[in-house]
């Protein structure tokens, strides 16, 4: 009745809520999550229950091995068949990164009903023991005496190498633009890769949070030059959310306002579109004009990567935004700005060391050659 999706956690069989699970969600809207932070929550948590119950065990009280179990039955459990799939393919497995996603949930789901007295204390007590930390993180308080180099740590989770940040080059973006097939796409991947824009923030963005005259005054913004505004809403048609809180704009250059000048006049030959108040929608195929979705932004990025033979998922050009711009010398406050983190230690997963910037380094100091 008021168009906000939320979910839930129902038993298969009667179709009852499953309390527990149902109050958990509540508590993470109450924190002002995402319906999507719920989505994939809600199904972490049934894949949890599910697992119980094929085993007959309480999930209130597991035990130290049935907890371990589940981990293993996690890595170890065929995925099943694709939707959609009519070839069969490979198996597939969850991998080690996915599984401790998913004990994190479980995690949380059981110390939350262990403080509503849902689940003994001693079960909660399962799920961390105390560690030293041997490193820290950069900004990390340990106190006058270190007294804060001792943390909790979750028992139930697989150690995973570091994952390796995929980056494109100025010439891969500019092939992916080549490549789009409309001016919508190709605005679209300019925007993400000279704004930094997570994925939800671009298609959260409405028409009038498009400021790209070299002054906005006349709408009532004293931010000067072309620009975007970023916001947070709960309310747009296509479910998408950003994920900060705070409101931010983000300068944009010449050459992505003539893009965008570009989509206008492709969007305006679509009469559907010009009733909605979002930046990007549907325009070659029904329902026109409905604001674009998270699926069809993946099936678009999806379609480019094999035309352009590499992989060019949307949170790489906000990677390679934020590295491009570590790399050039732009101070990390600007960039953790312009991104939009709260803290700056989310800035560590962007600034990298490639090969060349290595080798240059032991250049500079080389022992064997004489320097002038």
């Amino acid at each position: 009745m008021t168009g906000v999706v939320r979910w839930v956690v129902v038993d298969a069989g009667s179709f009852d809520l499953q309390t527990e699970a149902v109050a958990f969600l509540a508590s993470l809207r109450a924190r002002g999550c995402s319906p999507n932070t719920e989505r994939a929550y809600a199904g972490r948590v049934a894949l949890y229950l599910n697992y119980c119950r094929m085993r007959r065990l309480d999930w209130r009280t597991p035990g130290f091995l049935d907890l371990a179990d589940v981990q293993r039955w996690l890595v170890e459990t065929p995925l099943p068949p694709r939707a959609g799939q009519v070839r069969p393919g490979p198996v597939r497995y969850r991998s080690r990164g996915t599984a401790n996603a998913i004990m994190t949930v479980v995690g949380e789901f059981l110390r939350f009903a262990a403080v509503h007295g849902w689940v003994p204390a001693s079960t909660a007590g399962l799920l961390s023991q105390p560690k030293l930390l041997r490193f820290t993180p950069p900004g990390y308080d340990t106190g006058e005496s270190g007294q804060r180099l001792q943390a909790e740590a979750a028992v139930f989770r697989f150690k995973v190498t570091e994952p390796g940040y995929e980056d494109l080059s100025g010439e891969q973006i500019r092939g992916m633009i080549a490549a789009a097939p409309s001016a919508r796409d190709r605005f679209l991947i300019a925007l993400l890769a000279c704004t930094g824009l997570r994925i939800g923030e671009a298609l959260g963005l409405h028409r009038d949070d498009m400021h790209l005259l070299a002054s906005s005054r006349t709408v009532g913004c004293g931010v000067e030059g072309p620009h975007v505004h970023v916001r947070r809403r709960t309310d747009n048609p296509n479910r998408v959310l950003a994920k900060s809180r705070r409101h931010r704009f983000v300068p944009v250059t010449a050459d992505l306002v003539a893009l965008y000048t570009d989509y206008q006049y492709e969007r305006d030959d679509v009469a559907e579109a010009g009733e909605s108040e979002m930046v990007f929608v549907n325009l070659f195929r029904p329902p026109l004009g409905r604001a674009m979705s998270y699926p069809n932004a993946k099936e678009m990025f999806d379609r480019l990567g094999r035309a352009v033979g590499h992989a060019c998922r949307p949170h790489m050009l906000r990677h390679s935004a934020a590295t491009r711009w570590l790399r050039d010398g732009v101070d990390r406050d600007v960039v953790q700005r312009l991104l939009g983190h709260a803290s700056p230690l989310s800035m560590e997963q962007y600034r990298h060391v490639d090969d060349a910037e290595a080798r240059a380094a032991v250049e500079r100091v080389g022992l064997l050659t004489e320097r002038p």
